[in-house]
């Protein structure tokens, strides 16, 4: 794989973007140069404040609209107020957070980072013309799903594990949309990245001394958000696989210019997969339409 970066990003001029948690971090530097190359860019953030300033920042390209994946109430608003796009990148994401539910009773991080995204891409789905494009985590290699127990209601919460299940069901989420699209004979394609490590305000939040420990890591060992955006800018704009998976290519995945990215064996279970897919219908209530 080459070098590629933003400045390899052809002209996006007449299309339209629609980022989750693009307020910050790695979504903040996709939608900075997702409108440098010309794109329409929506900032679907929780903090609608924060999102604004951005906006401000990147000028007439940008606007905002409020989008809180911990509740299914603010994901169908978000939904039913949106006319169409060409890209929607599920990039929003929380990371070994404390024990909490999201407004419907969900775990966490399974709640914002795999439901929230399952349930708006399937009431996005007919207005995305183009590609959806879903952020996993290097995370996921240690991630197993527990079908039985996925909103932590029976087990003893564990932070880090429930953020691998979490970035796991990211992924496979984004290889079962793909087989269900092919088998819907549409043109729409899912993919899937990782921002490797980046250094954002992701790591910010365990309310623990891990806080520490990730602020000096961000520092000897993480790579910028501009950098970890690239995967994503990539999958969302270049020729690539449907159903694939990219993310840096150097430093064992951590660090790099964009390209091809291994994933464990349980991604690739379909069995798993098809069971996570109808488990997530039940708990969210939304059903996909794969037809045209």
């Amino acid at each position: 794989m080459s070098r590629w970066d933003s400045s390899d990003l052809p002209d996006q001029s007449g299309r339209t973007f629609i980022v989750t948690g693009a307020n910050s971090g790695v979504g903040a530097a996709t939608v900075r140069a997702l409108a440098a190359a010309g794109a329409q860019v929506v900032l679907a953030c929780r903090t609608v404040a924060k999102g604004e300033q951005l906006a401000t920042e990147i000028g007439e390209r940008a606007r905002v609209r409020k989008l809180d994946l911990a509740d299914l109430s603010s994901v169908r608003e978000f939904a039913e107020g949106t006319d169409g796009a060409d890209v929607l990148i599920n990039n929003a994401g929380v990371m070994a957070v404390p024990a909490a539910r999201t407004a419907d009773g969900f775990e966490m991080q399974i709640g914002t980072n795999h439901l929230g995204h399952f349930a708006l891409t399937g009431l996005l789905l007919d207005k995305i013309s183009e590609r959806i494009v879903t952020v996993s985590s290097i995370a996921h290699q240690v991630g197993t799903i527990d079908l039985d127990d996925l909103n932590w209601e029976r087990r003893r919460y564990q932070r880090w594990t429930a953020y691998a299940q979490a970035k796991l069901a990211n992924l496979m989420f984004a290889r079962a949309l793909q087989r269900k699209l092919t088998a819907g004979v549409t043109a729409k394609i899912s993919v899937a990245v990782h921002p490797g490590y980046a250094a954002t305000g992701l790591q910010s939040h365990t309310e623990s001394i891990q806080d520490t420990l990730m602020a000096l890591g961000n520092r000897l060992l993480a790579q910028n958000a501009e950098m970890g955006a690239l995967p994503s800018l990539y999958a969302a704009t270049a020729d690539v696989q449907p159903g694939g998976y990219y993310g840096p290519t150097g430093w064992g995945g951590i660090r790099g210019y964009p390209g091809p990215s291994d994933s464990s064996k349980a991604s690739r279970d379909e069995k798993v997969a098809d069971e996570l897919w109808e488990l997530s219908e039940k708990l969210t209530g939304v059903t996909y339409d794969f037809v045209g």
